[in-house]
């Protein structure tokens, strides 16, 4: 029951969103669903469709809260009363650049500009990912009561404003797209590495981005950044067949056998980065164009060891200029180490062992393990493996980890 419903939240939400018009009110709906499957699940047997079933009992409360809400403005005017009554939700225009897709709407409506860049992507993780405020904390590398906080004041700011759930157009638009990307991005790193749990992927947050990420670049078809996206994700879902092994434990780039690659997946990314590549302006490319790039580097490359790492450091020094962050730096490292050797690689995350929001991100010391490794250090490196398994809330990769520190006893 609780992986149905973590599956179906985001759809039960944005469906009963456009009936309330609310993004709050429509998440505490889907919460009661869940309280109705839990009282007659148990005992008349789990439906066929559970999605379905949770929809449907969302939305039959929301319809009784919109008609409660009408009998009490009828009975408000019939009294005489000179308040403000109820009133239908607009219609909304007909635009043949229109959102017909209710998750689309839900993460336009929780990327209103009202909301801080944080609160934004920190709701949107919540109510399309169906995050918990752990994992969301884990994504941002910020504490878990500053997620939560973030959460409870943007639905807030939301019902104070009026904000309803609506589809935004032309400059509105536009001004929330930088925010709807990085939360597409981050849903679909969330399944493409998860942050809990004993699972490493989570294939269903994977497919719902990269379904978001084509009809964005279908809906707003001269945006360079929009395509690259797409194209970013479609190269880094093309490789899911070979990350796992049988027993479902993490296979590490190098070591996966790229014949698995998603080929269908790969020609859809490098035609997504050449039409972004189209329809960018001239000067320097976006983000989401220098990380596809980097990611078309792997694709066109037939083993780990012939890809073009200097090509990947080049382009990662170009991303830490428009886009810097210290994961950045991090990703950088590990290209450099490729290029020139783990020694100048270790100075550089070394150099990041201060920062503050990289001290609970077990990929640094992961990254670090593998340089010391590589180096001959081995007593270091299986510390090192050691405190990252420690930091790492995911079972799988826990164990990856710990292997990896034992086979520095060999």
């Amino acid at each position: 029951m609780e992986t149905v419903f973590r599956l179906e939240y985001p759809r039960v939400i944005a469906a009963v969103a456009r009936v309330v018009r609310d993004v709050g009110i429509a998440e505490e709906l889907a919460q009661d669903a869940l309280v109705a499957a839990l009282e007659q699940w148990p005992r008349d047997g789990v439906p066929d469709n559970p999605g379905a079933w949770l929809t449907a009992a969302a939305r039959h409360r929301a319809v009784d809260l919109v008609r409660r809400r009408e009998n009490y403005a009828r009975k408000l005017r019939e009294m005489g009363r000179d308040l403000p009554t109820a009133t239908a939700p607009p219609e909304e225009p007909a635009d043949p650049d229109d959102i017909d897709d209710d998750l689309l709407r839900l993460v336009f409506t929780a990327c209103h500009p009202v909301l801080s860049a944080e609160a934004r992507t920190a709701l949107t993780l919540r109510l399309l990912g169906g995050l918990s405020t752990p994992e969301i904390a884990r994504a941002f590398l910020v504490p878990e009561p500053t997620v939560a906080q973030r959460i409870v004041r943007a639905k807030k700011t939301l019902a104070t404003r009026n904000v309803a759930f609506e589809v935004p157009y032309g400059p509105d638009r536009e001004a929330r797209l930088g925010s709807v990307l990085d939360v597409i991005y981050l849903i679909f790193n969330e399944g493409y590495a998860a942050t809990a749990g004993d699972d490493w992927l989570r294939p269903a947050l994977c497919e719902d981005a990269l379904r978001l990420a084509r009809q964005l670049a279908t809906l707003m078809p001269k945006e360079p950044e929009v395509h690259a996206l797409a194209a970013l994700l479609e190269f880094q879902a093309s490789r899911t067949p070979a990350r796992t092994a049988p027993d479902g434990s993490p296979v590490l780039l190098r070591d996966q056998d790229r014949r698995r690659w998603d080929r269908r997946l790969l020609a859809r990314g490098i035609a997504a980065l050449d039409r972004a590549g189209a329809t960018a302006p001239s000067g320097a490319p976006g983000p989401y164009a220098l990380q596809a790039a980097v990611a078309a580097c792997h694709a066109h490359a037939p083993t780990y060891e012939d890809t073009d790492w200097a090509a990947i450091a080049t382009l990662y020094g170009l991303l830490a200029v428009r886009a810097p962050s210290p994961v950045v730096e991090l990703n950088r490292a590990v290209a450099v180490s490729m290029a020139e050797g783990p020694g100048p690689a270790l100075e550089i995350v070394d150099g990041l062992a201060a920062e503050p929001s990289l001290r609970a991100y077990h990929l640094l010391p992961s990254v670090r393990g593998d340089l010391l490794l590589r180096l001959g250090r081995t007593a270091e490196a299986r510390s090192e493996f050691e405190r990252a398994a420690g930091l790492t809330g995911n079972e799988r990769e826990r164990e990856l980890l710990l292997a990896r520190a034992a086979d520095c006893l060999a």
